[in-house]
C-alpha cells in the first residue's frame, strides 16, 4: 500500500447496489476530479516504480489508461494500450478471460514489445483477477517480461489479487476495500 493510501481510499466514492443489487462499486472519479488526490495517487505508482528500469507501462482498457499514460510520461517509458477486443488497428494478439457474468476477450499489437522487455501492467482496480491475468499472459506471448501488477484499488475478498500472486505476479495497490467497507 502506498503511503497516501488511506487519504486516496478516503476520496473514492462508494456507490452502493450499483450495477447490481449487493454490489458495492468503487468510484474512482472523485479521485479524478480532485487535482490534490489525483497528483498523489500518480506520485505513489511513481515512488513505486522509479527505480525498477522499466521499459513499458502496458494499461488496461479503459480506467487503466488514466494512470498507465502519466505514469509513463513521468518514468520516461513508453506506454502500450491492452485494449478491448476489436479497437486496436494493426495485427494483434488476444487472450479470453472469464468475467462474473460471462467472458471477455483483451487485445495487444503484436509487435508491442521486444524479447525481454520490461512491462508494469496498470488498471483502475483488481476484483476477480481476470482482466490483469489475460493482460499478463498477453504481454508475456509478446516477449515481454511482467515486472508487476499495480492498480488504485484491491478488493481481495473477490479473490483476485490472490490468483495474481499464484499466477506468479507481483501486485501493488495504492489501497483496498473489504465488501463491508
Amino acid at each position: 500500500m502506498s503511503i497516501y493510501g488511506d487519504y486516496i481510499k478516503s476520496v473514492i466514492r462508494t456507490v452502493p447496489d450499483w450495477p447490481q443489487p449487493g454490489v458495492n462499486f468503487r468510484d474512482i472519479t472523485p479521485l479524478l476530479q480532485n487535482s490534490a488526490a489525483f497528483r498523489k495517487l500518480v506520485d505513489s505508482f511513481v515512488h513505486r516504480y522509479q527505480e525498477m528500469d522499466l521499459d513499458a507501462i502496458a494499461a488496461i482498457d479503459a480506467r487503466g489508461f488514466i494512470i498507465g499514460a502519466p505514469l509513463a510520461y513521468e518514468l520516461g517509458c513508453s506506454f502500450v494500450p491492452v485494449r478491448k477486443k476489436g479497437k486496436l488497428p494493426f495485427r494483434t494478439i488476444s487472450e479470453t478471460y472469464t468475467l462474473e457474468y460471462g467472458e471477455a476477450e483483451v487485445e495487444l499489437h503484436s509487435d508491442a514489445f521486444h524479447e525481454g522487455d520490461r512491462i508494469l501492467i496498470v488498471d483502475d482496480l483488481i476484483a476477480t483477477g481476470g482482466t490483469m491475468l489475460a493482460a499478463a499472459k498477453l504481454i508475456s506471448r509478446s516477449g515481454g517480461q511482467v515486472v508487476e501488477t499495480a492498480t488504485i484499488v484491491d478488493l481481495p475478498t473477490l479473490g483476485g489479487s490472490q490468483r495474481i500472486r499464484e499466477a506468479g505476479y507481483g501486485v501493488f495497490a495504492v489501497c483496498s476495500f473489504t465488501e463491508d467497507e
